[in-house]
């Protein structure tokens, strides 16, 4: 199965498409990488060099698979980070090409905007393109806490604000909603939760804290969940694998002190994690 993946990349560490092609590429897809950003190493550290690239060299590099005549077999797309709201409307250009070649493709959203205790890390302009237009035209979104608060103004401070929450943001168009990084007042404090909901069904994932602060995580689960449901995986599942996966990966990132996430020491978990959490329905 083929994934066209817009968003940043990195010369150093793993964040956007160097968080998400590789452990895709080492669960068997093939994915086509597209950048909107090349930076040196990400934005957490303070110091970046790099550019955002031009809406339209983005747009010609997706015009040129195009003419390869191979979106027609892509199944799915999956953006993050944007670097500019400019690119917005090529990114939703590039779904409506690939949705109008194959009837069956699915858009990932992973809404990249801020997180709790950052605010907003992008340029103005893009948390309302991808309020108004790129969550509108996705199957799927992946927001972390912060990001779901700000698409549907609900304060989540317990299970039921977040279930609201997710609801409302169904409502804007997709049909699923996987929230990240989700603390609550009614959970343990040494947990960190998923939340996934789709019309039918709430699933809740919960795994252990761990004292550790690094980017990329949430770029290489937007990219796994999107995997297990392209392999028909129930929502369950997918949410379960994918916790189990990312949280193999940040355990080996806590254990050896790094400051990126360790995709590659950590990539045989990222197919078989060896602890599984599983997920409860409470839907």
């Amino acid at each position: 199965m083929t994934i066209l993946s817009i968003q940043s990349s990195v010369a150093y560490g793993h964040v956007g498409n160097s968080a998400a092609v590789f452990p895709l590429q080492r669960m068997g897809f093939e994915v086509w990488p597209v950048n909107t950003v090349h930076f040196s190493n990400h934005t957490g550290y303070g110091e970046w060099r790099g550019q955002v690239l031009p809406a339209e060299d983005v747009a010609n590099v997706i015009r040129g698979i195009e003419e390869r005549d191979v979106l027609r077999v892509c199944d799915a797309v999956l953006s993050g980070y944007m670097g500019d709201a400019s690119l917005g409307e090529v990114i939703v250009g590039a779904v409506g090409k690939v949705k109008g070649l194959n009837e069956k493709a699915i858009y990932c959203c992973d809404p990249v905007m801020g997180d709790a205790g950052r605010g907003f890390f992008v340029r103005p302009g893009i948390p309302r393109f991808i309020k108004e237009v790129a969550v509108p035209a996705a199957d799927v979104i992946t927001p972390n806490q912060f990001e779901l608060e700000f698409l549907t103004g609900i304060e989540v401070g317990d299970l039921d604000d977040a279930l609201v929450a997710a609801e409302k943001a169904r409502r804007l168009g997709p049909e699923t909603v996987l929230t990240t990084s989700l603390r609550r007042r009614d959970a343990a404090a040494d947990k960190i939760e998923m939340l996934a909901v789709s019309e039918e069904e709430a699933w809740l994932v919960q795994t252990p804290m761990l004292g550790l602060e690094v980017n990329g995580a949430g770029d290489a689960t937007a990219a796994l969940f999107l995997a297990h449901l392209l392999r028909d995986a129930a929502l369950d599942e997918a949410l379960s694998k994918t916790a189990s996966a990312v949280y193999a990966v940040l355990e080996e990132t806590h254990r050896t002190g790094s400051r990126e996430i360790r995709l590659v020491s950590a990539q045989e978990s990222i197919v078989e994690p060896p602890r599984r959490f599983e997920a409860i329905r409470i839907r």
